[in-house]
């Protein structure tokens, strides 16, 4: 069973960055396709970024295109979330999960195993 567990959020002033990082044990990382997906005070979660297993493919959310940049090291079983220019609109509560054996996805349901969060906030 792999558990994802988030580190790295904390309070950025608007146009700062954060690196969220996101230790999967239980496992080979390179098992996993893994992804992002934060949550905001009063909305749905919504899907950030993902990546496949290899690392050769990733999948953004329009809303963090050319700002936000997934990465993985399978050789130490961690994936990190890189989040530059953040604006106010960024700030939630931001997931790690994994999907077992799988495709990257951007579609929540699909991830089998998720972690307990970190909460990332942007000041204005």
């Amino acid at each position: 069973q792999v558990q994802p567990v988030e580190s790295g959020g904390g309070l950025v002033q608007v146009g700062g960055s954060l690196r969220l990082s996101c230790a999967a044990s239980g496992g080979a990382s390179s098992m996993y396709a893994m992804g992002w997906f934060r949550q905001a005070p009063g909305k749905e979660r919504e899907f950030v970024a993902a990546i496949s297993r290899s690392g050769g493919t990733t999948y953004y959310a329009d809303s963090v295109k050319g700002r936000f940049t997934i990465s993985r090291d399978n050789a130490k079983n961690m994936v990190y979330l890189q989040m530059n220019s953040l604006k106010p609109e960024d700030t939630a509560v931001y997931y790690c999960a994994a999907r077992i054996l799988g495709l990257a996805s951007t579609k929540g349901w699909e991830y089998d195993y998720w972690g307990q969060g970190t909460q990332v906030t942007v000041s204005s």
